[in-house]
């Protein structure tokens, strides 16, 4: 159940404090709208799903509405670990991982199998420092642009996304990922104007010498940016004709060259990644994140927004979150933060699970 009464008192807050709180609410929200947005496109190639499903301009996953996946929730249970933990990364790491297990008992659909495996081991009593598992999967960066709405300083901001990484994923890519999309959202939040060669340098900088593969990937970004190359155009440079697949170092640099090709226009930013096929919605979330951490939500489509109808996560309950986050920033943590009710929460995955099951099955039917 949503406990407000957790709540602490408002602290008074200067006009950079409100700026936050609308980072951080542009964030969870942008991730939750592109989620949803994309949901319907997920594991459809691009060149089948603008005759399934048509373009990606408006919510197709229940009667012209939208409902969200593991890549919001996972968004929500950061910001709500962050909220309790405050600057103790370690506290931070014990908090997601009890969300976590908690979030995998309640039955959530379209779960990736390193985190399957690292629920299962967090229920079984591993601790959350070896229970990820070897995989380079999207997860940790599909959670990841909420730090950069969050943390000022980079380096401690880093340090909260490899604990975050390594509750679910242990191989260093699936890490170099998501700093790379928190350092995208930090980015693209601190600077109007936006130098793809700067951000790449700065990855660079953090990741050094053992992410030298990752950054080549991201200079080539870089390069298609500045030749105007489409995201679509970019994918298939990479090989992702059918679409973008679950593997870090194909989702990130396609997602980071959506953001750099339109870094202040949030739709088009997520319909370009959507329209690359494959794992649509876990790109447009991440995507979505760090396009809605720079505009807020206001630069949001208000009828994506307003289209997005889901339960116990809803819009106010995510908006009174990243209020609530903004709020604990200013006075240092530690504080209760709003509950879901587990019941309802149930409820909605047996729903939920029932509207992708009849979207796999007209998946069976022409068009292909």
């Amino acid at each position: 159940m949503e406990s407000d009464s957790l709540r602490p008192c408002r602290v008074r807050r200067s006009l950079e404090d409100v700026r936050m709180e609308s980072h951080i609410s542009g964030c969870i929200l942008g991730t939750a709208v592109g989620d949803a947005i994309g949901l319907p496109y997920e594991g459809v190639s691009r060149t089948r799903s603008p005759r399934l499903l048509g373009p990606p301009d408006r919510h197709r996953f229940l009667f012209r509405r939208g409902m969200v996946s593991d890549d919001t929730e996972h968004t929500c249970m950061v910001a709500q670990s962050l909220i309790v933990s405050g600057a103790d990364v370690e506290e931070f790491t014990r908090q997601f991982a009890c969300r976590l297990k908690w979030w995998f008992l309640a039955l959530p659909a379209g779960i990736g199998l390193a985190t399957l495996r690292s629920s299962l081991k967090l229920c079984f009593g591993v601790s959350p420092k070896s229970s990820g598992v070897f995989s380079a999967g999207n997860g940790p960066a599909m959670r990841a642009a909420v730090f950069g709405a969050v943390f000022d300083d980079d380096v401690r901001m880093v340090e909260f996304v490899r604990a975050s990484s390594r509750v679910t994923h242990s191989d260093p890519k699936a890490e170099y990922g998501a700093i790379a999309v928190a350092l995208a959202a930090h980015y693209a939040r601190r600077n109007p104007q936006i130098s793809a060669s700067a951000f790449v340098d700065q990855v660079s900088e953090i990741l050094g010498t053992a992410g030298f593969e990752f950054v080549e990937l991201l200079r080539s970004v870089a390069t298609s940016v500045a030749e105007q190359q489409s995201t679509q155009d970019f994918a298939a440079q990479l090989g992702l004709t059918r679409g973008v697949s679950g593997y870090t170092y194909h989702t990130v640099p396609v997602v980071i060259h959506a953001w750099l090709s339109n870094p202040q226009d949030y739709r088009r930013a997520v319909m370009s990644v959507i329209e690359c096929g494959g794992d649509a919605d876990t790109t447009a979330a991440i995507v979505g994140g760090i396009v809605g951490t720079a505009v807020g939500e206001r630069g949001i489509p208000q009828e994506w927004l307003q289209g997005l109808c889901d339960y116990p996560r809803t819009i106010g309950w995510m908006r009174r979150l990243a209020g609530q986050l903004a709020e604990s920033k200013i006075a240092g943590g530690g504080w209760a933060p709003l509950r879901l009710n587990a019941f309802a929460g149930l409820l909605r995955n047996v729903f939920f699970v029932v509207v992708v099951l009849f979207h796999g099955f007209r998946r069976l039917l022409p068009p292909y």
